[in-house]
């Protein structure tokens, strides 16, 4: 059943003649409360949380020991700018960090704001290290918005369209898509295939000697949940190590038990030189950061790096209640739970409605691509647009993805009940029939 919005609509409108229509919105509902997996708007209504505010909000919405930690910190201060007076919850949470990432080598670790920074500093670092220029990124890759993240962003709709000139010496290899890969190659050849297209790219048109970093999401997020093969990952990096090229990893959605590890790179058995965080690192209070071999690290000099609010004290405080919170309630198993019932609802789905091409998840990262004809494979980005804005408007926050606009992605806060998991999976079925005239398929 449909909600009403009658205090959202008026603020919609005061909104309509202030903000830009470039800040987009995907549902015309304006919050009043959250807590654990639920969100209450203005009117009353409840929504369940299938989003997370695109994945910040792991640990939920106002869990408690953030809560508090937050309180905490603002009775004491709530900003001197560490590079004016330092705090130890900086000190601390970059000693947690450096602790909980892969690498058998010694790491430090700094702060930013958002997502976006810490890849822009990533980049920095690196090109700073190896006194290179270029930067390789990859086909439907999102790294933020900014001018170097826009360009090594690999969707050009909604996130580059009408904003050039980019940025020079950045680069797109190809990634591999597993679901589209071309008919008559079995999961090897294509794997293989990919990585000698690789290979050659940076060999012929890039050159090795002149590249200072490959970034790389270890699951493609804005990209369509795109889950590489471990042989894939491992080869980009042996790649990387053998021509001197620092190994990015963007954890930045990836991150903090979301995919039943605390970094998803964890699945690949891969140690990064770097590693960019943020999102669900706070639990929804801007922070961001980058983690990394201490050598490189150190390559800038004092002022360099950093920034007015980088490393906020109620960001680290925060961070430091999020990481507390992952281990206490074991969210990194609890996302492999999480995905096996969502991933096995989805596939119980595709074999009822054509209209599912494919699905695919690693842990709790979990997406179905939909499709016009299971076939041809020809993306129903309508269907998507579609099932999401009802979604939206029965009480189920949810988001699509992919460089077609036609996957449905699922984000949902950890701490979720099983009862409303059931209960947004359920809505998500009763749309499935109502927008599709799917036959049922004979397996």
């Amino acid at each position: 059943m449909s909600k009403e919005y009658k205090k959202s609509e008026q603020l919609l409108k005061r909104r309509e003649a202030i903000v830009p229509k470039g800040v987009s919105y995907g549902n015309k509902a304006f919050a009043q409360k959250a807590e654990g997996a639920l969100v209450t708007d203005v009117d009353g209504n409840t929504f369940i949380d299938f989003a997370g505010a695109i994945g910040t909000i792991n640990v939920g919405h106002s869990h408690p020991k953030v809560t508090e930690a937050l309180h905490k910190q603002i009775d004491d201060f709530i900003h001197t700018g560490f590079n004016v007076m330092m705090y130890e919850s900086y000190i601390e949470l970059a000693e947690k960090l450096a602790s909980l990432a892969p690498g058998s080598f010694e790491k430090k670790v700094m702060f930013l704001n958002s997502g976006a920074e810490a890849v822009e500093n990533a980049v920095k670092i690196a090109r700073k290290y190896t006194k290179r220029q270029g930067v390789i990124s990859f086909t439907r890759g999102f790294h933020g918005r900014t001018l170097m993240t826009m360009t090594m962003t690999g969707k050009v709709k909604p996130y580059k369209y009408g904003f050039g000139p980019f940025a020079p010496e950045v680069y797109k290899a190809p990634y591999p898509y597993e679901y589209r890969r071309p008919e008559g190659m079995t999961e090897e050849q294509y794997t293989d295939f990919i990585i000698d297209e690789f290979k050659k790219f940076v060999l012929y048109e890039v050159a090795p000697e002149t590249v200072a970093a490959v970034v790389m999401e270890p699951v493609q997020g804005e990209g369509g949940f795109i889950v590489p093969s471990k042989k894939f990952v491992k080869e980009i990096a042996a790649f990387c190590k053998e021509h001197g090229i620092l190994f990015v990893a963007d954890e930045i959605q990836t991150g903090f038990a979301r995919t039943g590890k605390t970094f998803a790179i964890e699945h690949f058995d891969v140690e990064p030189d770097l590693i960019t965080v943020s999102k669900s690192l706070a639990a929804g209070v801007p922070l961001s950061g980058v983690i990394g071999r201490s050598e490189v690290m150190d390559t800038a000099a004092p002022g360099e790096l950093g920034g007015t609010y980088c490393g906020s004290p109620l960001g680290c405080k925060a961070a430091l209640a999020v990481l507390d919170i992952i281990e206490e309630e074991q969210l990194n198993d609890r996302a492999v739970k999480l995905g096996e019932t969502v991933t096995n609802r989805f596939k119980t789905w595709q074999k009822t409605f054509e209209c599912i091409g494919d699905v695919r998840s690693l842990g709790a990262m979990c997406a179905m691509e939909l499709v016009k004809d299971p076939k041809t494979k020809e993306p129903d980005a309508l269907l998507a647009k579609e099932i999401a804005q009802k979604a939206n408007e029965r009480g189920l926050l949810l988001l699509s993805a992919g460089v077609y606009g036609n996957v449905l992605r699922v984000l949902m806060p950890l701490v979720i009940t099983d009862e409303q998991l059931e209960q947004g999976l359920a809505l998500m079925e009763e749309l499935l029939k109502e927008c599709t005239s799917s036959k049922e398929l004979s397996y």
